[in-house]
């Protein structure tokens, strides 16, 4: 094959009989440690963002373009890793991808400013974007249909362990260090990757080439989807902050990311002539209904997994790491069974097991729309860890259903679009219970206050005995008698805020009721039955 050319699809019966040259295992070790590396590095990105700000003389609200800028270009390079790998072949743009977010963790590492930080993290997001889902597909077509469960399954434990041990590494090397060092220990991972990428993982036969001058690039679908994309992660990441379509900035990031993807969509059906995205994956059953279920998956996870910590913290007391306490054994819980999902899926196919994981997922949910402010720490690890046991059920499944009448030619465009489902799910999700819990604590507040009057015998047997019990304690009793209705003041809020973290716990778990049925219309594929080999 000569440089001045790019891959395109060959036919099916080398797509059919490929086989990597080493053990598949092998090519799950080299695969994951850049999925792992790149999950890792967001996660450590919260935990360090006030020491950020105060080391570059920033706001905490400033800092977050830090975050929100490799959110961006990650979510644009999602969909398009297929088109990349098609145009410089998958192994050269992997291995591309692979330097790009090692160069750009150096760089942040050594930035100067805001705007120098800013700018590398949104290098450091597009080489990003392509590592899952690329990962993925190099996964997918490495073993045979099925025992796809189990690569899926080894690939969910890079996935899971990288969070579990993120916010703590993070942590500790800002607290021992600095906050630089969070993007150094990205350098190391990647040149072990480029070694061993380079010699274990090739390219698959049918990835064959044809002249560059052929190739024609859809200027106009990339445009449409940075613009679309780009947009709405925007909104999503700063619209409650800045209030929703309070803000004219957020009202006009809006209109731009509704125009980009209806636009995006409309060009890529029926008008481009070389897609840049293929949307018509989407025609398949299996795969549009598990996009639908990734989408809540992210939803629900990340959303959960904010509202847990921020509840022990601000309601509880608990510190940072008593929190974090709470989330890891769920962690370890989802890595034991990741791997019994991936052996019995293809003895019970992907439809129960989702159910199964929707389901126990939905009762640790309504679980926790039970609790008050006097739960205890071992029941709030029981609730985690059962909704981490659900979690196991789902993503395994979610994506063998995902691919299983997928053509191996399609693979990259196929895992970049779920890839970018779970990842516009979680920033959705994380967005929604943002908003709802500060609006539905005003609400519940507006509501209890209502019933804190002069005229109801047990808020007035309240304010008698804190006041006697404060001048017990030596105030006068004019400042007791304040003291007491500023406690109850107090009280009143928290029980607000309890109610409102309530409500987004219950309609959490209504949600993941409700796809039961979407789960359950999934196809499985019969025995022996091979994956087709033409376009979908």
């Amino acid at each position: 094959m000569s440089a001045g050319e790019v891959p395109t699809l060959a036919p099916a019966n080398l797509a059919d009989s490929w086989r990597p040259r080493v053990n598949p295992w092998i090519v799950t070790m080299t695969v994951m440690l850049p999925t792992f590396m790149e999950v890792l590095d967001g996660t450590i990105a919260n935990v360090a963002l006030p020491h950020i700000a105060s080391n570059i003389g920033v706001s905490v609200d400033e800092a977050t373009w830090v975050l929100t800028s490799y959110l961006v270009s990650n979510a644009i390079v999602l969909p398009l890793s297929g088109w990349f790998s098609s145009l410089f072949g998958r192994k050269r743009f992997y291995m591309t991808c692979v330097v790009l977010f090692s160069g750009a963790s150096l760089l942040c590492g050594f930035a100067p400013s805001l705007g120098w930080l800013v700018f590398f993290r949104i290098l450091q997001g597009a080489g990003g974007g392509a590592l899952q889902p690329v990962s993925q597909a190099i996964l997918v077509e490495s073993f045979p249909r099925q025992k796809q469960g189990l690569a899926m399954a080894a690939y969910g434990m890079g996935v899971v362990v990288a969070p579990i041990i993120g916010p703590t590494l993070g942590g500790w090397l800002t607290d021992n260090y600095t906050w630089r060092w969070i993007f150094f220990i990205n350098i190391p991972v990647g040149i072990l990757s480029l070694l061993l990428t380079s010699a274990l993982v090739d390219d698959p036969p049918y990835l064959i080439r044809k002249a560059l001058k052929q190739l024609r690039i859809d200027y106009i679908g990339l445009g449409l989807l940075a613009v679309g994309l780009g947009f709405l992660q925007l909104v999503l990441d700063k619209g409650q902050r800045d209030d929703w379509f309070e803000s004219r900035f957020i009202t006009a990031c809006t209109v731009l990311a509704v125009v980009g993807l209806i636009g995006v969509v409309v060009w890529e059906l029926w008008l481009a002539k070389e897609p840049v995205i293929d949307i018509r994956l989407l025609k398949d059953r299996n795969f549009f209904s598990a996009n639908i279920l990734m989408f809540t998956l992210g939803f629900v996870l990340y959303a959960s997994t904010m509202l847990i910590p921020v509840f022990l913290q601000t309601l509880l007391g608990y510190t940072a790491t008593m929190s974090g306490l709470v989330l890891s054994p769920g962690g370890f819980i989802t890595l034991f069974m990741l791997p019994v999902a991936g052996l019995l899926l293809p003895r019970v196919g992907p439809a129960w097991l989702i159910t199964v994981g929707l389901i126990a997922g939905a009762a640790s949910l309504f679980y926790l729309a039970g609790i008050n402010l006097q739960v205890d720490y071992m029941s709030m690890v029981i609730a985690r860890c059962f909704q981490t046991f659900g979690l196991a059920f789902l993503f395994v499944p979610i994506n063998a259903a995902a691919f299983m009448f997928i053509s191996r030619q399609h693979m990259s465009n196929a895992t970049g679009i779920i890839n970018l489902a779970r990842n516009i799910g979680g920033s959705a999700g994380v967005s929604f219970v943002t908003t709802m819990l500060a609006r539905r604590a005003q609400y519940h507040q507006s509501v209890l206050v209502n019933h804190v009057t002069q005229y109801d015998y047990g808020v007035l047997a309240f304010f008698q005995r804190a006041g006697g019990f404060l001048v017990g304690r030596g105030s006068s009793p004019t400042h007791a008698a304040d003291q007491a209705h500023g406690l109850g003041n107090l009280l009143v809020q928290q029980q607000a805020t309890m109610l409102a973290f309530i409500d987004n716990f219950w309609l959490l778990g209504v949600l993941f009721i409700a796809l039961v049925p979407l789960a359950l219309s999934l196809k499985r594929a019969a025995p022996g039955q091979a994956m087709p080999m033409g376009p979908v």
